[in-house]
């Protein structure tokens, strides 16, 4: 993977290249005091990879974001911990380090952004409902009201559920659904066996867990926050070597 790093401080673009140089297969192709300089570059450049601070003069990590069409995955580097639920908004976001950052858990964020790159895009097509919303549930299918017709949903191929205000977006291996209801309504609609809410905002299902740390799991190219209260639930629930 081509990966650039963003970071305001001299010493910590040579730590986190220095972390980058324990990989064949990660290769720096430049390093950034800020991020207009990052910017320029890769208007003309495409990279697999960004390495990227949050705290920088003019631009934050997530003003930065927020400039890129079509970002790369991101892996934030920050000494601030305190951004790490905000940064779960972000799809292209699939790890979040606090430095001193040590080399395992350095390995871990390059295997995350790996698998995430390894998985080929499908053919996503997002329905968004105004009025949709969530009518019931009959064996595996679930069913959701949608401009006034009843869509069917496989249950299995659900992989998460997200609340999102007024809304939830369920999204399944072919589809996402924006549907006008509430967590809750779906979370009792759901298999307990299959289904699990780790966070007031996400329900997951455990059986599409591709890796988890500390407190997230990877599922598909989400990064999802599992909170404390939960977190001992869902380790109940793995089958632990």
């Amino acid at each position: 993977m081509n990966c650039i790093i963003i970071d305001d401080e001299a010493t910590a673009r040579a730590i986190i290249g220095q972390l980058c140089s324990n990989f064949k297969n990660l290769d720096v192709v430049e390093e950034f005091p800020n991020a207009i300089q990052a910017i320029k570059y890769l208007n003309q450049n495409k990279v697999d990879l960004i390495l990227l601070d949050i705290h920088m003069p003019d631009f934050t990590g997530f003003d930065f974001i927020a400039t890129l069409k079509n970002p790369p995955k991101i892996i934030l580097t920050t000494s601030d911990p305190q951004f790490a639920i905000q940064a779960f908004e972000y799809e292209c976001i699939v790890d979040y380090l606090v430095k001193p950052i040590e080399l395992a858990r350095f390995e871990k964020a390059i295997q995350k952004a790996e698998s995430v790159a390894a998985k080929p895009v499908k053919n996503v097509e997002t329905v968004n409902a105004s009025a949709g919303s969530v009518e019931t549930s009959s064996g595996n299918d679930l069913y959701v009201n949608i401009d006034r017709r009843l869509i069917k949903i496989d249950i299995p191929s659900i992989y998460l559920v997200e609340a999102k205000g007024d809304y939830i977006n369920v999204k399944t291996e072919e589809k996402n659904y924006t549907v006008h209801s509430t967590l809750k309504k779906i979370e009792d609609k759901l298999p307990s066996d299959l289904f699990l809410k780790v966070h007031r905002s996400f329900i997951i299902n455990t059986k599409k867990i591709i890796d988890i740390e500390d407190n997230s799991v990877l599922i598909k190219k989400d990064v999802i926050p599992v909170s404390r209260a939960n977190r001992p639930e869902l380790m109940k629930r793995l089958n632990l070597l």
